[in-house]
């Protein structure tokens, strides 16, 4: 790792999501060109995210070079901002969205593929960009929290963050159904309503489980002890 300055590799990885993200609004699939568009797909949101995410770093990363050596007061506060909305990006959407993501499709892809990516779908988009859209999110965002420490927030600010994002992705996902007839994804057209309210639930525990997860690992990586803070403290 320390062979690839830190920089590098951030700037690398931004790259590589805008090559993903044009080539997949490039794709001509009928899905793309129904309500919502891309932007009905949570693996879509994922990659907006990311790259929004590795953006920021690379912000962050030119500014520092920028104002090095520099004594400005106002420069530093606003550099110390950037950093702070970065490490929030991280711990409550770039981590547990993209862990999410991966870890749900291939889970279901390894059950049964028709539930989430069926085989129809190997016609538009390849095999190359079905990994970059699933599979590389995590090993690059673990990455950049191996290269750089993230100051994570209160765990409870953390969490009901998390779950604002996946309860707004859930009643989206209703909406599009309320509009089109259609859901989003395969595997909510098999189950009875009942069961559909117990999937989004679990999921919603999931990206939470996410969360934390990314918290402990932070953690580790940087030899800290992770801690609950409560109100009063």
């Amino acid at each position: 790792m320390a062979l690839i300055p830190s920089q590098v590799l951030r700037a690398a990885i931004l790259l590589s999501y805008f090559s993903i993200l044009c080539h997949y609004k490039a794709l001509d699939m009928p899905a793309h060109q129904t309500y919502g568009g891309s932007w009905k797909f949570l693996t879509f949101i994922d990659l907006v995210i990311q790259a929004v995410f590795f953006g920021l770093c690379v912000l962050i990363d030119v500014s520092s070079l920028l104002t090095k050596g520099a004594d400005s007061r106002e420069q530093e506060r606003q550099l110390k901002k950037l950093i702070g909305l970065r490490d929030w990006m991280m711990a409550v959407l770039a981590f547990p969205v993209g862990a999410f993501v991966v870890f749900t499709f291939w889970m279901l892809y390894l059950y049964d593929r028709e539930l989430v990516y069926p085989k129809l779908l190997d016609n538009f988009i390849p095999q190359w960009l079905n990994h970059g859209m699933h599979t590389t999110v995590l090993p690059f965002i673990i990455i950049e929290m191996r290269t750089t420490h993230h100051s994570y927030p209160r765990r409870s600010c953390g969490l009901a963050a998390v779950c604002c994002f996946g309860v707004g992705y859930i009643l989206w996902t209703c909406w599009v159904h309320q509009v089109t007839g259609v859901w989003v994804y395969p595997v909510l057209e098999r189950i009875a309503p009942l069961a559909r309210v117990a999937f989004f639930s679990a999921m919603t525990a999931v990206i939470c489980v996410m969360y934390v997860l990314g918290e402990i690992l932070n953690s580790y990586i940087w030899d800290q002890t992770p801690t609950v803070k409560v109100k009063g403290e």
